[in-house]
């Protein structure tokens, strides 16, 4: 219908408008250039439209133009590589010790396994002196 070509055209020139208003503040030229960049997506709010691009902007970007804001995320990433950097040497450090300590360990149950043979071969020797002694005094009771 009419009507609804009509509603359709005025979106499309709304968009436009947008798009230039955008084009426009990413330059930093335009009527506004401080423009804030919150009331671009406001359009839809004057008719009744909620927008759920529209979000509450934050004190700390609030006035930044497009380079500040750029800087200030390069700035962020920058401390999140840092962060990231220390802690992959942290556990690096982590997996170098829990190597360690793994090798340490199967040090540690060798001389286990050494010892418990050693163990088993003296009980092994001393089970058989035993009966050696017993063979003996059984011998000897009878010969008195």
């Amino acid at each position: 219908t009419q009507l609804e070509g009509d509603r359709r055209q005025n979106l499309v020139d709304e968009l436009v408008t947008r798009h230039r208003q955008l084009e426009a503040s990413y330059r930093n030229e335009g009527p506004e250039p401080d423009m804030s960049r919150s009331s671009l997506m406001a359009g839809g709010a004057a008719r009744g439209v909620t927008n759920p691009w529209l979000l509450e902007e934050s004190e700390e970007t609030r006035g930044l133009g497009f380079d500040e804001l750029r800087q200030q995320q390069r700035r962020i990433i920058e401390e999140q590589d840092a962060g990231l950097d220390a802690l992959s040497s942290i556990i690096s450090r982590q997996k170098q010790m829990g190597q360690e300590i793994g090798n340490e360990l199967d040090e540690q149950n060798e001389i286990i396994d050494d010892l418990t043979s050693l163990v088993e071969s003296t009980d092994g020797r001393l089970r058989s002196q035993t009966r050696h002694v017993q063979a003996v005094e059984r011998k000897s009771t009878s010969c008195g």
